[in-house]
């Protein structure tokens, strides 16, 4: 007996073993297994340095509600209420922005301390603050739906996760210290200014209220309700730098309240917030399915695998760890916007303060169209198709009041933020790729009554045919950008056989953009109303807005938004080769930007060309067009290389919202929406041994890029379900019916491959 138990000792010590090593090998290798956590390869600290403008807190995907810290900073590196670069703390509040170029929100904040403090004394920096502490990124940890940080000031540990519409707070005090919480409705930085607020104290266990602000959204409410684990033993309320006496409720301009709680138990606080546009009763109603419940670790836990959810549809193989960091953070990012507005029962509020119930869909807002549409919206189409339609009918929601429809919606505001009518574009790329769940003919309606109106320089662009300078400043970036939003709705026309409609809106795109190409120059310039050209010119200079004829750019950078036709671009250049020329130059130019009041935005350059911003987004896959995919191999896998990094300062420009980020999600697999609503996606050249799009059902699309590497970086041949294929592109239609795209990859070009004879 005792033999064979050693035998069977043995036995299993060698099978361990065994296992073990292939355990160790699958690691050292790098090859993805099925109980791999593709949550551990986001970093949500990634563009929180540098100009990424993004947030580290705690979300679900598309969540209504972002918990995240706030330095209490004012300054454009903090849109989003925290920087890298920071080391001070003012709490957590439960609205932000990811990777926006303006800040606001952060509505609803709490701060967690262990002593008395006034809060009469007036403060309008964060250095006066009273409840501010210091922390230290080494004692800071940010994962998918969850954030935790060590405040130094208090010794206190603060950690948060939420769901889709409620945050949870664990504060873990040292033992015998006082365990307080500040509210602060009052201070504000940035764009946003409190102009009434509530705090309520229903119970021990309840605090309720509300936060109107104003802003880049400038009729914001916020309705709160706030359950603590401990029942309050004490509070002071205060309004307007004033103590008040012991009522239970309080109304000012900036009201703020401390609360003190029961210490019998243990030394942990735990604290749930829900949010509502509508009123407190739908944000109690909004956390109704916790009531009394403070499980904060299965709530982690279950955010945790919504994150490893939607993670999972598109899978990556690769050998480089950081890749993989890069991928999924950016894939994190593109999930993190739009996000959810309307309440658990439907309702929400909009800018008018009228109350809607959204039957039958889920309403979103934070609508960055002018940076999304490019494509962020094209990645929604793949990974959460549902979504899109239920977009759509917000914005539809958004056209009723005024008749236009959405440019860049924020808290159910319109803010009329950045150029074009983008809203137009994602429509239609929805509607021609197949997406159902909305009225097409009343879209088609306000997609037509959108661009036949006169604000926003539609009545110059109808009366000229494109936008005279002296008449509105952006003129060029505005007239390229409607000619595109003319070519959608041309294209949604035709395919809803509206023949008349179509040669309509298709002869004012192609008018429009044609008028603005100077053929000495080479580039889109701006147009007087008697036609002269804006002089002087010199196409490196850049005004921020005010006295601008470009965007956030120069004329190098914007002269190459013709996405619906490269081919009538080409021929104004006078054929491919001149075209080509232009084209490489853009990358190989000199980076200086010129000019008294250059635009921040233009970052990420090589040569003149800005990818820390999205009109150039699309540029790099034009080589495609003009018979040199093999220049478009090159220069978007340089922009791979250089614009993305794993570290804070990894994002070349803000993150707008998803769309720095869903640029490197296509790229780095190997196709891109140069023309989002055409249904053709530009191959260029991926960094993946393999991907898989996840696609509805059991259907699959894989990438495969056989001998790629750093080096290995031009496709030799292709193949698309086993058989050649010698063109640069792929189709939508190819895509969803599922299938294999097969690229061989060489450190050489094929400059035979993907040319059209």
């Amino acid at each position: 007996m005792k033999t064979q138990h050693k035998i069977t000792f043995l036995t299993i010590l060698i099978i361990l073993l065994y296992c073990s090593c292939n355990k160790k090998t699958k690691v050292e290798n790098n090859i993805p297994s099925q109980e791999a956590h593709l949550t551990q390869f986001v970093n949500p600290f990634i563009g929180t340095g540098g100009h990424g403008h993004t947030y580290p807190g705690a979300t679900a995907p598309f969540g209504m509600i972002q918990a995240s810290p706030d330095n209490g900073t004012a300054g454009w590196d903090w849109c989003s209420g925290y920087h890298y670069s920071d080391s001070v703390t003012i709490g957590f509040s439960h609205l932000h922005l990811s990777g926006t170029g303006i800040g606001d929100l952060a509505d609803i904040r709490i701060m967690p301390i262990n002593k008395k403090t006034d809060l009469s004394d007036s403060y309008t920096t964060k250095d006066k603050i009273p409840y501010k502490s210091k922390y230290s990124h080494n004692k800071e940890t940010a994962k998918p739906g969850y954030y935790s940080v060590f405040l130094e000031d208090y010794n206190i540990k603060a950690e948060i996760t939420a769901d889709t519409r409620t945050a949870f707070h664990r504060y873990t005090y040292d033992n015998g210290d006082d365990q307080s919480l500040i509210l602060d409705l009052g201070y504000a930085f940035n764009w946003d200014k409190t102009i009434e607020s509530q705090i309520n104290i229903e119970d021990k266990f309840t605090v309720s209220g509300y936060r109107y602000s104003t802003g880049w959204a400038r009729n914001q409410k916020v309705f709160f309700i706030i359950e603590f684990s401990k029942a309050i033993n004490e509070y002071n309320l205060y309004t307007d730098n004033t103590k008040v006496k012991k009522i239970n409720s309080v109304k000012g301009e900036k009201v703020a309240a401390q609360l003190f709680f029961n210490e019998i138990n243990k030394n942990q606080l735990e604290v749930k917030v829900g949010i509502s546009s509508v009123s407190i009763e739908n944000a109690k109603q909004n956390i109704s399915a916790y009531k009394n419940n403070f499980d904060f670790d299965k709530v982690k836990e279950n955010t945790n695998q919504l994150w490893e959810n939607s993670l999972s549809k598109i899978k990556i193989e690769t050998q480089t760890d950081s890749l993989k960091t890069i991928f999924y953070t950016a894939l994190y990012h593109s999930l993190i916007a739009p996000v959810i507005f309307s309440d658990t029962n439907g309702e929400f509020r909009k800018e008018n303060d009228s109350l809607v119930l959204a039957k039958q869909y889920t309403a979103y807002s934070t609508l960055s169209l002018w940076d999304t549409f490019r494509a962020e919206h094209p990645l929604l189409i793949f990974l959460t198709p549902d979504k899109v339609s239920d977009m759509i009918n917000s914005m539809l929601e958004y056209y009723k009041d005024k008749k236009v429809l959405p440019v860049w919606t924020l808290y159910a505001n319109e803010t009329n933020t950045m150029t074009g009518y983008h809203s137009v574009s994602v429509i239609a790329e929805a509607y021609l790729k197949g997406i159902k769940g909305f009225d097409i003919d009343k879209v088609y309606e306000a997609m037509k009554t959108t661009m036949m109106q006169d604000e926003r320089g539609l009545k110059f662009y109808k009366e000229y045919g494109y936008i005279p300078y002296e008449l509105q400043d952006e003129s060029v970036t505005i007239t390229l950008e409607y000619a595109y939003n003319d070519w959608c709705v041309a294209q949604v026309a035709k395919a809803l056989g509206k023949e008349e409609d179509y040669k309509y809106f298709l002869k004012r795109s192609e008018t429009a953009y044609t008028q603005l190409f100077d053929s000495q120059t080479g580039f889109m310039r701006g147009k007087s109303q008697t036609g002269g050209w804006h002089e002087p010119f010199d196409p490196k200079f850049s005004a921020h807005r005010e006295h601008a004829v470009y965007t956030e750019g120069n004329a190098w950078q914007h002269s190459w938004f013709v996405p619906q036709d490269v081919t009538g671009l080409i021929k104004l250049h006078g054929g491919e080769a001149p075209f080509i020329q232009k084209l490489e130059q853009l990358f190989t130019e000199d980076s200086e930007i010129t000019g008294t009041d250059v635009s921040p935005d233009i970052s990420g350059l090589i040569g003149q060309y800005a990818h820390g911003n999205e009109p150039s987004h699309h540029i790099a896959y034009m080589f495609n067009k003009a018979n040199a995919p093999w220049k478009t191999q090159y220069w978007v896998s340089e922009i791979l290389k250089t614009q993305y990094n794993t570290t804070p300062n990894g994002l070349s420009g803000n993150e707008d919202c998803g769309q720095m980020s869903a640029w490197y999600v296509f790229s780095s697999i190997g196709i891109y929406p140069m023309n989002p609503a055409s249904g053709e996606y530009q191959i260029g050249s991926p960094v993946f041994e393999k991907s898989t799009i996840q696609l509805s059902g059991n259907t699959e699309f894989v990438i495969e890029a056989e001998n790629v590497s750093d080096k290995n970086i031009y496709i030799q041949s292709a193949t698309l379900n086993g058989k050649e294929l010698n063109r640069s592109y792929i189709t939508h239609k190819e895509i969803i019916q599922g299938g294999k795209l097969h690229l061989v990859m060489r450190p050489s070009p094929n400059k035979e491959w993907g040319i059209t004879k």
